[in-house]
């Protein structure tokens, strides 16, 4: 029985020209238990030195069933990353090389501000720039990047699944939906179409969220989309590594397992590539790509601008821009070119570009110039893609995106690692690999028009330098009423200005809390007509309207107004309104008798009183009650 064991297993190495000597001799122990295509996937961690991961390997016979579960995850390591582990382990030696070396990677590139478009909220280019941008919506792939838990902000949940706000409860990916149909809805009508296009929908989840994404669609109707417009791509994870040579670590509960982390959401556009549907997309006649990130509430009021100024200028490439400050802890937008003629435009992260500058001869380094803000424009991780040309580079790619590495290491010799790492890759970076004759260009917007995400707890946003953004779902709920009250503001409403208050630490302005569902307001266009200048909104107001045809002319608020109407239902709302209205509450974010996400933004709502109106039929109505 040996004798033939052992004959096996040479007849095995024989057939792959291997020597035995080459081997670890516990894997060559266990080839009988393979198959050829884990034969082949051993072979080819053994070439590329990671004979190691077989070290404490048993004899055949003992935990045979972990040994085929290792190479099972071994299969698919291999067949999630673009040229398979193999590249994956030589790409990482690479990196850890440079690193150790302190290799800078903007060696020999000189940068210098950007072509892109800066925009004004409410003037005529920012309205024609809305319309063309609607009118475009119906040719455009939205995709949300929505890999992440709300561990850091305090909440259990998946971060998609957080209250955008809580005066409708209204969830983010609610929000944005709900913002996607009503830009469907409205590139249908501004282009006279005779049917509604379907807007496809892609959510990049993880191990972590996918189920749970599934079951909040599921679970809410797809909150009115067709599920067939949905498409959900699962991101896997990437193997640790536990020195420079780039050897595979191992997990430390399990000598039959790779320790793994997440790879960064630059996998967004390998999962597209090899999904197919960039392909399918194309052949449906659509021209653009929009990617966004999972908790800013703000993000649509920018979007149609913003892909009006693709459409208009040609770019293959738009980012998304706020102003910034300068040194400000936001990446810019930088256009580097290399003294070999390279050029890119990309994000430069905040604490490199102020060096970068200085080291180019700007002794200032990263100045506000007479604008007030820097020159180089806040990077907000949205990116507009022009389809066609995008394909064409993933061709060329296989959907890589240039990845970096971030070993924390033991000491100053650089020779061992405090704790495993990985490869990285982010969404931003997609432009690195673009040819230097690519239309790659940005759109500027107001910062309170357009970002205020959600990123910190209550407890280290309270520990933020006054004047520095919370980014909590404190302050994130607080820029949505914000930018509600300016824009009615612009168009001529009297909105009262904000009181300061304090929840969980962090002083915010409380504007009126005035919401709409995006099919009443999605464009400034739309919002002006249905608004008069007579109309006025006291601060501690409360004003939500759900429906498409709502027109207020001559209100007077001073309290709390829901209106709800059905399709066809044209509401004409007037006179003084007066009540008790809504107000916010303190609670604590550590009183465990609150629900974790209204603990986490430091207040709930106590509503005393209000005027509700539902609308459920066809037809015109008056609304206006007398003092």
């Amino acid at each position: 029985m040996v004798s033939a064991k052992v004959d096996s297993e040479a007849d095995i190495l024989s057939n792959l020209n291997i020597n035995a000597g080459d081997w670890p001799s516990n894997l060559v122990k266990n080839l009988c238990l393979l198959s050829p295509d884990q034969i082949e996937l051993g072979k080819m961690l053994v070439e590329m030195g990671q004979s190691h991961l077989f070290q404490q390997w048993t004899d055949p016979g003992v935990e045979d069933d972990k040994k085929k579960a290792f190479f099972a995850q071994v299969a698919k390591l291999n067949s999630s990353y673009p040229g398979g582990l193999a590249s994956y382990i030589k790409n990482a030696r690479e990196l850890l090389a440079d690193s150790k070396v302190g290799k800078n990677p903007y060696d020999g590139f000189t940068p210098s501000v950007p072509t892109g478009e800066v925009l004004s909220f409410g003037d005529d280019n920012f309205i024609k720039y809305e319309e063309a941008g609607v009118k475009e919506a119906q040719n455009a792939a939205f995709v949300l990047v929505a890999g992440g838990l709300g561990e850091r902000l305090g909440y259990n949940g998946i971060k998609v699944a957080l209250l955008a706000e809580a005066t409708t409860g209204t969830c983010f990916l609610q929000l944005y939906i709900e913002s996607i149909l009503a830009l469907q809805e409205g590139s249908c009508r501004l282009t006279q179409g005779t049917f509604q296009k379907d807007i496809p929908f892609v959510i990049m989840t993880s191990d972590d969220t996918h189920t749970r994404t599934l079951e909040v669609l599921e679970s809410n109707s797809y909150f009115g989309m067709k599920p067939t417009q949905v498409k959900l791509l699962k991101q896997e994870k990437v193997a640790c590594l536990d020195d420079n040579d780039a050897r595979l670590a191992l997990d430390p509960h399990n000598k039959y397992q790779i320790q793994t982390k997440p790879h960064g959401h630059g996998d967004v556009h390998s999962l597209l590539y090899s999904s197919g549907l960039l392909k399918v997309w194309l052949y449906a006649g659509l021209r653009w790509v929009l990617f966004f990130q999972d908790t800013n509430g703000l993000l649509f009021k920018a979007i149609p601008a913003s892909l009006g100024v693709s459409a208009t200028k040609q770019y293959q490439v738009n980012s998304l821009a706020v102003q910034r400050k300068a040194k400000e802890a936001m990446g810019g937008i930088t256009r580097l070119t290399h003294s070999d003629g390279r050029s890119v435009v990309i994000n430069v992260e905040y604490n490199q570009l102020d060096p970068l500058l200085r080291a180019a001869g700007h002794l200032d380094g990263d100045a506000n110039c007479e604008t007030g803000y820097s020159p180089f424009p806040g990077n907000i991780n949205q990116l507009i893609l022009e389809l066609g040309p995008y394909i064409e580079e993933l061709t060329k790619t296989g959907g890589a995106i240039k990845e970096f590495v971030n070993p924390k290491y033991k000491d100053a010799s650089k020779t061992s690692f405090k704790s495993s790492t990985r490869l990285e890759c982010m969404m931003q970076d997609y432009p690195k690999t673009l040819p230097p004759t690519a239309r790659v260009g940005f759109t500027v917007m107001d910062k309170w028009l357009a970002y205020a995400p959600v990123k910190n707890n209550p407890e280290d946003a309270s520990k933020v330098p006054k004047g520095n953004p919370y980014h909590s779902a404190t302050s994130g709920e607080m820029a949505i009423y914000r930018a509600n009250s300016l824009i009615l503001i612009k168009a001529g409403v009297q909105v009262e200005g904000p009181v300061q208050q304090v929840f969980n630490g962090q002083e915010v302005e409380v504007w009126p809390r005035i919401t709409w569902k995006p099919k009443w307001g999605l464009t400034f266009s739309e919002i002006k007509i249905k608004v008069s200048q007579s109309c006025s909104v006291s601060q501690r107001s409360t004003m939500v309207l759900k429906g498409r045809d709502i027109f207020l002319e001559d209100l007077s608020l001073d309290g709390a107004l829901i209106i709800n109407c059905i399709d066809g239902a044209e509401v004409k709302v007037g006179g003084s309104i007066q009540n008790k209205g809504w107000l916010l509450e303190r609670i604590n974010y550590k009183d465990t008798s609150s629900p974790e996400e209204l603990r986490i933004r430091g207040f709930k709502i106590n509503k005393l009183e209000q005027l509700e109106k539902t609308y459920s039929e066809p037809g015109k109505f008056i609304l206006k009650p007398q003092c």
